[in-house]
């Protein structure tokens, strides 16, 4: 009965967790369009951006646009993402929808297109990366790519690509050259600071490591960098002898070190990095060194 209670407590946490974020990182995005990008003749991509033209071009409102041109395609989506981030989607389209409406007569915060462009493109990316970290999207051009993937199979990131360029070069003959070029502009720094949100700014690294000092290795990368290591057992492809890797996770920061580390042992150890995006579970805090 006090582990249901626990669970129960910690899915309604894990909720209003998601319901905070989303909704921080949906006004976000609405105040960066309305305030920043949309009044300086400036552009996101996806159907954001499509909503922002056909605004243009019609006069209605861009938050209109913004939740009709979206529902189809997430509903069209549905079986392909799940009910959870189907409403958390909608939650988060429907929120930015009202922001930008609220916001829609209120002033430009800068009339200096650069600046409008810097500060729209990075409050834009932190919220679309808030409400990505926490389980929902907000604009249904990735499930168009999904769909569209599932029957010609292309690449979803192509199809995504296709579809910005296409936006962009409308955008083009709607507001100028100059304004499209901004808006791209706008779109990489929105990216970065996407990937910037959604994985962290404490980027962690992987490394696999084979020597025949294995133990030693191991031992000094736990007594000088406080990290836990993982022996994994495999076999050599070419000579098929027994092997036995070294298997541990480091900041960015501390690479350059265990690889010093490693050097000073064995200066054949083969060593392979690759990036983690995320880290959870185990025991990933430094240990005390002594």
């Amino acid at each position: 009965m006090a582990e249901g209670k626990a669970h129960r407590r910690i899915t309604v946490i894990g909720f209003l967790q998601r319901f905070i974020f989303i909704t921080i990182g949906a006004v976000m995005m609405g105040l960066a369009l309305e305030v920043f990008l949309v009044p300086n003749q400036v552009i996101d991509g996806g159907i954001a951006g499509l909503s922002i033209i056909i605004s243009e071009v019609t006069g209605l409102p861009l938050g209109l646009f913004i939740f009709v041109l979206n529902v189809p395609f997430l509903l069209l989506g549905y079986k392909q993402i799940g009910k959870t981030f189907a409403i958390s989607t909608l939650y988060g389209i429907a929120v930015m929808s009202i922001t930008t409406s609220w916001l829609h007569h209120v002033d430009a915060f800068t009339n200096e297109k650069l600046l409008a462009v810097l500060f729209g493109g990075v409050i834009l990316g932190a919220g679309v990366g808030l409400v990505m970290r926490f389980g929902g999207s907000l604009d249904g051009t990735e499930i168009v790519a999904i769909l569209i993937s599932k029957k010609t199979k292309i690449p979803v990131g192509q199809i995504i690509m296709f579809i910005n360029v296409f936006i962009f070069i409308v955008a083009g003959f709607v507001f100028g050259w100059d304004s499209a070029m901004y808006s791209i502009f706008t779109y990489y720094i929105a990216f970065k600071l996407i990937d910037i949100v959604v994985e962290g700014l404490n980027e962690s690294k992987s490394v696999t490591i084979i020597s025949n000092d294995y133990e030693e290795i191991s031992e000094a990368i736990m007594d000088r960098l406080g990290r836990n290591t993982t022996f994994i057992y495999a076999k050599g492809g070419y000579k098929k002898e027994d092997i036995q890797m070294i298997y541990c996770v480091v900041t960015r920061l501390e690479v350059a070190k265990l690889r010093s580390i490693v050097q000073e042992i064995d200066r054949r150890a083969f060593i392979a990095i690759e990036h983690v995006s995320d880290v959870m579970g185990g025991n990933f805090d430094k240990a005390d060194i002594h």
